[in-house]
Parts: C-alpha cells; sequence; structure tokens
C-alpha cells in the first residue's frame, strides 16, 4: 500500500507535547505511589490525557471526581488544573495527606487573584466556562469576587459593580490572539483596568501555538493529538485552521485517524497539546509509514528548559 501513494511529509511542530507543569503533575502521582503504596487517590484526571491517566491507573492511582470518594487514611493529589479553596481545607479538616499538583503557573494566576481582591478590585476572569481551572481560581475568593468572561461579545458587555476598580485575569490554555483581543475590548472600555505584570497565558501554550503556526501554511492537513476535554489542545486547532491550513482536527490516538481520507495529502503537519505524551507522537508517525513512505521534518521554534520542584514532601 506504501507504494500506491504518493510519500508523505509529516511537519512536526516543536516545541509539542508535555509541558513542565504536567510532567510535574505526573511525577508527583508516580512519586506519591512509590512513597505510600497503592492506592493513591487523585481528585479529578491529574491532566488531560486518558491514555496518562490510564497508565497512572495501571500503577495503583485511583480517580475520583470528589473528595468525599477517597479513604481519611489513603493520600489524595489534586490535578494541575488546581482546586478550589474549600478542598484542602476539607482535606485538613479530616485530617488527610493530601498533595496539590497544581501547576506553579496557575497558583501565579490564584496569587494574583488573590492580590486584587485584597486590594478592593473586582476581578474579570478571561476563560472557558466549566473548565477545572476556571472552576478552580474562582474558588480561591467569595462569591461574586471574581466575573468570567468567555468570549468578545461577553467582553463588549460585560457589568461591573465599579468601572474604577477592577483588574483581569486569563486561563493560562487560552489562544493568545482572541485573549489579546478581549483585552483590547476590556482596556477600551475599562481605563483603569488592572492586568499581570505579565501574561497568564503559560509559556508552554504559546510555544505550542507558535509552533503550529509555523507549519499550518506548509501544511495540506494538520493533526492535533489531545484529549477532547483539553482546553490548550482545542486551542491548537483552531490555530492551525486560522494560520492557514485547510484541514485541521482533533485526535487522541493514531486508530482514530481515517488514513483514506489523507491519501490526496502529500504534507501532514502535526502537533501534541501539553497533555501528550510523545509516544502518542510516536504512534501516530508509526501508523502512517504503515500507509506511506514517510519522511519527518521538524520545525522548532523555540527550545524550552522550564522545570518545576516536586513538592517538599516527596523530594529527595
Amino acid at each position: 500500500m506504501t507504494e500506491s501513494l504518493p510519500p508523505l511529509t509529516v511537519l512536526l511542530a516543536g516545541p509539542r507535547g508535555f509541558c513542565a507543569g504536567v510532567d510535574r503533575a505526573i511525577q508527583i502521582v508516580e512519586q506519591a505511589l512509590r512513597k505510600f503504596g497503592a492506592p493513591v487517590y487523585v481528585r479529578h484526571e491529574i491532566v488531560h490525557n486518558r491514555f496518562v491517566v490510564e497508565s497512572l491507573e495501571a500503577q495503583g492511582a485511583v480517580f475520583v471526581k470528589e473528595l468525599d470518594q477517597v479513604p481519611d487514611d489513603r493520600p489524595v493529589i489534586f490535578s494541575a488544573h488546581g482546586v478550589p479553596k474549600a478542598i484542602p481545607a476539607e482535606a485538613e479538616r479530616r485530617q488527610m495527606i493530601y498533595l496539590d499538583a497544581t501547576c506553579p503557573l496557575v497558583s501565579k494566576v490564584h496569587l494574583e487573584a488573590e492580590r486584587h481582591h485584597e486590594a478592593g478590585l473586582h476581578i474579570l476572569l478571561i476563560g472557558h466556562k466549566g473548565h477545572p481551572e476556571v472552576i478552580g481560581t474562582m474558588g480561591q475568593l467569595p462569591p461574586g469576587s471574581v466575573t468570567l468572561v468567555e468570549d468578545l461579545a461577553q467582553a463588549e458587555r460585560v457589568a461591573v459593580p465599579d468601572p474604577a476598580k477592577i483588574a483581569y485575569i486569563t486561563q493560562t490554555t487560552l489562544s493568545v490572539d482572541d485573549t489579546k483581543d478581549i483585552v483590547v475590548a476590556l482596556e477600551a472600555r475599562f481605563p483603569a483596568l488592572q492586568g499581570p505584570r505579565k501574561g497568564d497565558i503559560c509559556y508552554a501554550t504559546t510555544n505550542r501555538q507558535e509552533a503550529v503556526k509555523a507549519i499550518a501554511e506548509q501544511s495540506e492537513a494538520l493533526l492535533v493529538i489531545g484529549a477532547p476535554n483539553s482546553s490548550n489542545s482545542r486551542r491548537l486547532v483552531e490555530v492551525a485552521e486560522r494560520s492557514g491550513c485547510p484541514r485541521a482536527g482533533l485526535i487522541q490516538r493514531a486508530s482514530e485517524i481515517d488514513w483514506a481520507a489523507f491519501a490526496d495529502i502529500h504534507t501532514l503537519g502535526l502537533s501534541a497539546g501539553a497533555s501528550a505524551p510523545e509516544v502518542l507522537v510516536d504512534e501516530v508517525i508509526a501508523a502512517a509509514r504503515q500507509h506511506r513512505s514517510v519522511t519527518i521534518r521538524e520545525i522548532r521554534v523555540t527550545e524550552e528548559t522550564v522545570t518545576f520542584k516536586l513538592p517538599k514532601a516527596l523530594a529527595g
């Protein structure tokens, strides 16, 4: 079959895949299993990727929706997306062992929210309703302290208690370009609006979007490996479409690809969201080679050297 179809060039976006926050969160679960033995409980998906979750389940991690599903005598880990303050408070009340795998860059946003609140400012949070990170960030402050702004239309009509006392923060996994437009609209309406000293969208989200932009125009189709509930992965598909790629889609595994639909494609772009391991990229390339003669070309826009320390309870 590889000889009946034209050769395929796969343009690999770089950076792609795991970010430092995801890597740290997975390490926390693995180290906790070594230290405490199985089972170790995890509230919600540690990161948005079924392959990762199932790999950790095989090692003895038990994923639950809420804290009341965790026995008092077993450790519990909070996901990389962050949790409302009420969750660790309840764990402390029950005298549980808990480990917080919240990404440090999400924790930075939490601290910004607290700082603005203490200064008497009402906070606009740019983000997606129902996303765990948004729930966690809004849960840092008393109800009514934060108003969610999801898109440009909401930015143009959102009402605030006092236009002179207002600040904004953002979810870390948003589209850089979309967020810029929303902030411009808010600043036009609220000249006193205060923002973060440095943007809240994380380095990994920004880098992966820039890498997809770099390959999108050259790709006849582009695939992003990631989960349907992964915000940063879905944004990569949108970025590809806006950057000139005629066909862009999200897949979780190579088995989902209909190779017949790509029979006329000579150049395929490939990236992976920040929660998707490199082994899934390798899997897609191996699958492509079963159907076509494949040449790999990696296009890197930057190198990433960020690392985050593990919690003290697991260090050493």
